[in-house]
């Protein structure tokens, strides 16, 4: 029997974490030149001083009716610019995912794809980059100057951005499936969505509902962010009361957004249990 072997005095991969560390630190280093990255500011003695009247004047929460009536009905609005947009934005995603998936093309049966439906598929591909390249910020700054300041610049701009995003990752869920039943069915005469409701969508179902609750958890959060540029709902609450320098009602607003995202996590949780 051979004698153990004695462990290493030091971690034997010790060199090349080291090395990867010095040469990460090489390639940030231009970067947070180029941003003007200064952490050390939030210590000068003007920021603290600055830092120190916000949060004084941000205690006790404002807790007063009407204003709480306010931030409910803002909430709510909130709420619904994001389901609204995510809502759209289906509608957007379900189409572009089908035309792009590859496993619903008849003529890939015989080997490489016809002509017309790759134009197609590439098409919707580029469709989807194209949604998904522009912010939803930037999307919300152009519907503001189209339809004016309000939740329905969210929705859109929610909408389309979403769109692409979706869309391109439900595509990549559908490929990513056991292709065999889909051939099986489009080989032996059956339509494009018989092969996506019997073929794809019981083996992806789980997959597409839990990223569509990620991605409507995400839009509750940017709804919010849209708000400071005019999309309506909490956000653009919160940026009137910060432009007023009321910081205690913006205190009770970020505990609401707390809450509505901690609601929002837990509902999510919920249907992906009940999903399984």
């Amino acid at each position: 029997m051979a004698p153990a072997r004695a462990a290493p005095g030091r971690d034997p991969a010790l060199l090349g974490r080291l090395a990867w560390i010095a040469a990460s630190l090489v390639l940030l280093w231009p970067l947070l030149l180029i941003t003007e990255f200064r952490p050390w500011q939030l210590l000068d003695a003007r920021s603290l001083r600055v830092t120190a009247r916000f949060v004084a004047g941000s205690f006790p929460p404002a807790l007063d009716a009407d204003f709480l009536t306010l931030v409910m009905l803002q909430t709510w609005r909130t709420i619904a610019i994001a389901t609204a947009g995510v809502a759209l934005a289906l509608l957007l995603a379900v189409p572009l995912a089908l035309l792009a998936t590859t496993a619903l093309s008849v003529s890939s049966l015989a080997g490489r794809m016809a002509a017309l439906p790759f134009a197609v598929r590439q098409a919707a591909r580029a469709a989807m980059v194209a949604l998904r390249t522009v912010p939803e910020l930037v999307w919300a700054l152009v519907f503001v100057r189209v339809v004016g300041l309000g939740p329905t610049s969210g929705v859109l701009a929610i909408a389309l951005t979403y769109g692409g995003m979706l869309g391109k990752v439900f595509a990549e869920i559908l490929e990513s499936c056991d292709m065999h039943p889909t051939r099986t069915l489009l080989a032996n005469g059956g339509g494009r969505l018989q092969a996506f409701f019997y073929g794809l969508l019981p083996q992806a179902s789980p997959e597409l509902t839990s990223y569509a609750i990620y991605r409507w958890e995400c839009a509750i959060r940017s709804s919010v962010v849209l708000g400071y540029v005019g999309a309506g709902g909490l956000g653009q609450q919160m940026d009137s009361s910060l432009k007023m320098l009321a910081g205690n009602e913006v205190t009770t607003m970020l505990l609401v957004f707390i809450a509505l995202v901690a609601l929002a996590d837990g509902l999510s949780a919920w249907l992906r249990r009940a999903l399984r």
